[in-house]
This record gives C-alpha cells, sequence and structure tokens, in this order.
C-alpha cells in the first residue's frame, strides 16, 4: 500500500518546523514549495533531492509533525527484536526492530505512515507496534548490517539454490533479482487470481517429479490447476516468499508469513507456510475473505428446530456452546454466526483467536502468542478480569482452558468455543477426559454443536455428475449438517455419575438431539445435497453407521436395506460378509457375488 501525499496543509506545517528549527530559510521553502505544486513529489523528499535540508533534519521534523519519537544513528536494533521479524519482511517494507515489549514491538521506518506495513509487522509478531522515525540512509545501512551479518564470509553464507534436478546453481542475490522479474511476478499473480476466481479457501504449492504441482483446495475438496515446470520450482517458491515477507534463503525449517491482495474491490488476506519436504519445500497459502464471515446463524443451513433452541441458548448470555467436529468442518463459522448474533453494542465482546483471520466489528480480539506467553489460558484469565459478557476461545486445547471457561461461564458468562469431537455426545466426554471436574462441566457447559460441510447441488446444472462451468462436478458452494445438544437436567445428572457416550447420547435424543444422519437426509430431500455427497462425508468417522445411498438416511449396521425408504441395502454372502455392489466375489470366501444374491 503506498501512502498518499500529504495534503499543502500539511507540507506547509513541515516546512513551517523546518524553517523554526534553522534547518531551512523562508525563501528556500517557499522555492520549493512552487517546486512541489509541478511534481507533486512530498516535501520532504524534494527538500532532499534539492540539497536544502539534510535527511536528517526532515526525519526530525517528520516525528515532530506526527507526534513520534525520532532515532538519530546510528541505530542499534536489540538481537531478540530483529528475531522476531523475517529478513524478508524488514527488507521488503524498510523497517528495523529496535526492541521488544511484553506485548509490543518498537521499530524505526522512514514512513511511519505506510499502515500496510505496520499491519504485516502485527500480523507477523502478534505484538503492538510503535514506529519511531529515522532518516532514510541511515535505516538502510542499519538493515542491510543487521539482517545481511548472517552472508559475511563463504563459511556463513547461506547455501545456494538448486533447481529439483540439480543442473543450475541459482546464488541467493540472483534470486532476489530473478524472483522480481515480470514473467515470474505475473505467475505466481496469475495462479493466486485463478485461485481466488475458482473460490479456493486453500492454495496448496507441492514439488513433485513433474514439476512443482499446484492444487486448489474447492468446498474441501483439493483438484490440481497448473504444473510448473522443474526448473522454475525454486523462483516459483522464493517469489512466494519473498511477497509472504519470508527469508528466502532459509528453506530447511517450516516458516510463516502473509500478504494481503486486492481483488474486485475486495481486500483478501493471504496467510502462507512453508514446510520441508522430500524434493524441496511446499507451501500452502490460505486466502481468507472477509466477505465470508456469515452474517449470522440463517445462512449455515440449521434446521428451524435447531435455530431456534441455538439462539435460545446464546440469549440466555451464560454457559459454554462448543461448536464439535473434525478440522473443516465449519466450527470457525459456526462461532462467527453466533458472534454475528450478539448484542456488541451493549456487550463486552472479546475474542482469543490463534491467528486472527478476520475484523469482527464491535469486537476487541486478542491474537494468542504461545511464544511470547500470551497462551489461551493466560489470555482467558486476563480477559476475565476485562468485565466481559461473550468470550470466544478459538480452542479448547487442554484442561486449563476448559477448566478456564466452564469456571467462567458458572459466573455468569457465555463462552463459545470449539472441541475436536466427532459428535455432540462425545465432546462431553472429551471434556471430562482432559480430566475437567464433572461438576464444572455439568454446572457450566450449556451445549454442544456438531457438525460437518456437505457440498450444495449446483443451482444451474442441477447437480449433473460432469458439472457445468459454473461449479465442479456438479456441486458448488457447501453447507452444514448439525447435530444440537442442549444440556438439560437429566444430562448433567449422568454426568455427575460418570456415565459414557452411549448412555449420554440417548439421554440427549430423549431430550430432542436430533442426528447428523437425519439433518442430512433432509437436506438431500430438500434437494440441497446428494446422498452421495452425505456418504462421502459422514462416512469418515469411525464407527459411523453408512448412510442410506437413496435418501441419506441412517442405516443400522445389520440392515438389509434403508427403513425409512425402502432402499435394499448391499447384498451380504452365504458366509455373513456384507459386500460391496461393485464386487464379483466375496473377499473373505471367494464365492461369487451373483450367488449370494
Amino acid at each position: 500500500m503506498s501512502t498518499p501525499p500529504p495534503s499543502p496543509r500539511s507540507s506547509r506545517l513541515l516546512g513551517k518546523l523546518l524553517v523554526e528549527a534553522g534547518a531551512l530559510s523562508e525563501p528556500s521553502l517557499a522555492q520549493a514549495l512552487e517546486a512541489q505544486r509541478r511534481t507533486g513529489e512530498r516535501l520532504g523528499d524534494l527538500l532532499i533531492r534539492l540539497g536544502l535540508v539534510s535527511e536528517e533534519s526532515v526525519a526530525e521534523a517528520l516525528a515532530l509533525q506526527l507526534g513520534l519519537g525520532y532515532q538519530p544513528p546510528p541505530l542499534e536494533p536489540d538481537p531478540q527484536a530483529l528475531a522476531a521479524v523475517p529478513s524478508g519482511l524488514a527488507l521488503r517494507r524498510s523497517v528495523l526492530p529496535l526492541s521488544l515489549a511484553p506485548r509490543g514491538i518498537r521499530v524505526a521506518m522512514v514512513d511511519p505512515l505506510d499502515l500496510a506495513a505496520v499491519d504485516d509487522l502485527q500480523f507477523h509478531t502478534g505484538r503492538r507496534v510503535t514506529v519511531v522515525v529515522a532518516p532514510p540512509a541511515a535505516l538502510r545501512q542499519a538493515i542491510r548490517r543487521a539482517y545481511d551479518a548472517e552472508f559475511q564470509g563463504d563459511a556463513q553464507r547461506p547455501a545456494p539454490l538448486r533447481d529439483p534436478e540439480g543442473e543450475r546453481v541459482v546464488d541467493a542475490p540472483v534470486v532476489d533479482a530473478l524472483v522480481a522479474d515480470a514473467p515470474m511476478v505475473q505467475l505466481v499473480d496469475r495462479l493466486l487470481r485463478e485461485a481466488m476466481t475458482l473460490g479456493a479457501s486453500d492454495l496448496h504449492v507441492e514439488p513433485t517429479e513433474a514439476g512443482l504441482e499446484i492444487r486448489a483446495r474447492v468446498d474441501g475438496i483439493l483438484r490440481q490447476v497448473s504444473l510448473v515446470p522443474p526448473g522454475d520450482q525454486a523462483l516459483v517458491l522464493s517469489r512466494i516468499k519473498v511477497v509472504a515477507g519470508m527469508d528466502i534463503s532459509v528453506r530447511r525449517r517450516p516458516q510463516d508469513g502473509g500478504f494481503r491482495v486486492q481483488d474486485a474491490g475486495r481486500s483478501l488476506s493471504v496467510r502462507v507456510s512453508t514446510l520441508p519436504v522430500e524434493g524441496g519445500e511446499k507451501a500452502v497459502l490460505r486466502i481468507l475473505d472477509p466477505a465470508q464471515v456469515p452474517s449470522g446463524l440463517e445462512a449455515l443451513g440449521f434446521a428451524p428446530d435447531d435455530l431456534t433452541r441455538l439462539r435460545t441458548l446464546l440469549r440466555m448470555g451464560r454457559g459454554v456452546v462448543l461448536a464439535a467436529g473434525p478440522t473443516g468442518s465449519g466450527k470457525s463459522s459456526t462461532l462467527f454466526g453466533a458472534l454475528a448474533e450478539v448484542d456488541r453494542t451493549r456487550q463486552n465482546v472479546v475474542t482469543l483467536e490463534d491467528p486472527i483471520e478476520y475484523r469482527v466489528p464491535g469486537v476487541n480480539q486478542v491474537q494468542v502468542h504461545p511464544r511470547a506467553g500470551l497462551t489461551f489460558p493466560s489470555a482467558l484469565r486476563a480477559v476475565l478480569r476485562q468485565d466481559p459478557d461473550v468470550i470466544m476461545v478459538g480452542e479448547i486445547r487442554d484442561r486449563e482452558t476448559a477448566e478456564i471457561a466452564m469456571a467462567a461461564a458458572v459466573t455468569g458468562h457465555l463462552v463459545l468455543s470449539t472441541l475436536h469431537t466427532t459428535d455432540a455426545p462425545g465432546g462431553i466426554t472429551r471434556l471430562l477426559q482432559m480430566g475437567v471436574a464433572p461438576h464444572l462441566v455439568a454446572g457450566g457447559l450449556a451445549g454442544i454443536v456438531a457438525q460437518r460441510l456437505v457440498r450444495v447441488r449446483c443451482g444451474r446444472c442441477g447437480g449433473q455428475p460432469r458439472g457445468c462451468p459454473d461449479c465442479h462436478e456438479g456441486y458448488r458452494g457447501r453447507t452444514g449438517v448439525f447435530e444440537l445438544l442442549v444440556m438439560s437436567e437429566g444430562l448433567r445428572d449422568e454426568v455427575m455419575r460418570g456415565a459414557g457416550t452411549e448412555i449420554l447420547r440417548r439421554k440427549a435424543r430423549e431430550g430432542g438431539m436430533g442426528s447428523m444422519a437425519a439433518d442430512a437426509r433432509r437436506k438431500v430431500a430438500e434437494g440441497v445435497t446428494t446422498p452421495h455427497e452425505v456418504a462421502r462425508v459422514l462416512h469418515r468417522d469411525p464407527g459411523s453407521r453408512p448412510p442410506c445411498t437413496r435418501c441419506g438416511g441412517e442405516l443400522p449396521g445389520w440392515a438389509r436395506g434403508c427403513p425409512a425408504c425402502g432402499q435394499v441395502g448391499d447384498p451380504e454372502c452365504r458366509c455373513g460378509t456384507r459386500l460391496q455392489r461393485e464386487w464379483r466375489f466375496c473377499p473373505s470366501c471367494l464365492r461369487p457375488a451373483a450367488a449370494c444374491g
């Protein structure tokens, strides 16, 4: 992001400060202002170019004008501060980390109005950034001296980059020039634009024997979109790392970075992660679109009864409400949908996230930073001293976080979080297995939403297997299938007795909890999705019963057909083995499948 030129008023103020400091005469200022009207340059840059003032004088006046600190040369950064900011980010943004505070970082910049640079620093470090102004030449020398120290001498120089076939060696300075070339920039930009056009959530860049394979995750499924020749493999990855503010010379350990990109008037965030793998490095780019943040629970796919019950839990304003499911099941969307429905104007709403993916108006969002000592438990304790009404914890990962969340709920707070379990009753068991006391679970837990994501039939082609230009394989977009467990007095009693998952499940169903299979069957009946898609998603869970291929209903393990629609199930061999329809022989006894009927 380029900083807009200052207004004539601010230019005159900068000039006045220089005149008052004795660094510039009135006639010279008038001459510079006249030249500025013709060239449009910033006054400070123009004065330096004309040789009327020194860089130090302009930097000091700019700091005074903006109410910031001024750091005169020599610039001596603290090693811990340097370690917190990747060299690629420091060089690209022209910033020098000077010192660390418990929750902040102090940096020197030439242009303190470069808000994109400040945002990048906050994203990478997880700390509040304090800016001081420094002279340009002194800052450039200090950055080069601080980050290039590792390159001094052949013994410390990083190993050159070699392409996967070992045919040529590319030195790090050469890579710096090559990755800035227009073709390489255009290639990476084209790959990213294509991913955004497809509506991908992630872009995978993976080295293979054939070259650099580019795959995009669209509606939860990876699909290949491009194959980059082996000779350009190192350059593509280096270009991605430069844009993301990473160190291109580091290839044997993981790195994290990020950047922002404009697309059709939208500002998207891209989080980048690299990992050393066989044959080179793999990069994954996660594309975060603020427009995808749900504006409420309505659009997520809840059944009307479940939506009413969940909203009732949120209006109660106390208790822990968990979204449960595996990675990629839409738990975060449910949390943000719930946040959108709480009163953020009259309530103090705080979130603890790792990392912060979306900005939510009216919410105090805290970036958890374990390396700096800001863990989920410590941050949650601090938040409870901030008079919160609603707290969102990105994930309950350990006993300590779970206990603090339950204790907060017992004392009258509404706590929203996520948990990795296969179903809603299993969430209770998981909390107890973590070591949370049964009385805390019984007293603090309000409800659990277990969920999965299924693809939605394309509205244009109606879900044809070959798809159409608007979709992939007949699907476009995803919706949720849910089961909602609301804690009742009977469930609380069973928790205190130490009941197992099956007893908790039976008690929850007696209290009105449906099943994900039943919710999926409803969506199949409404034409939202297909039985095959439901089978693909729900049949993944260990111990889950296969859904009917016609209606998506749940099949008992012993069933010869679907009790909901009458669809005949897979045949059974005389030896008792359940056969799949495409099998010609029984895998257990090798009888012909045709003879098993």
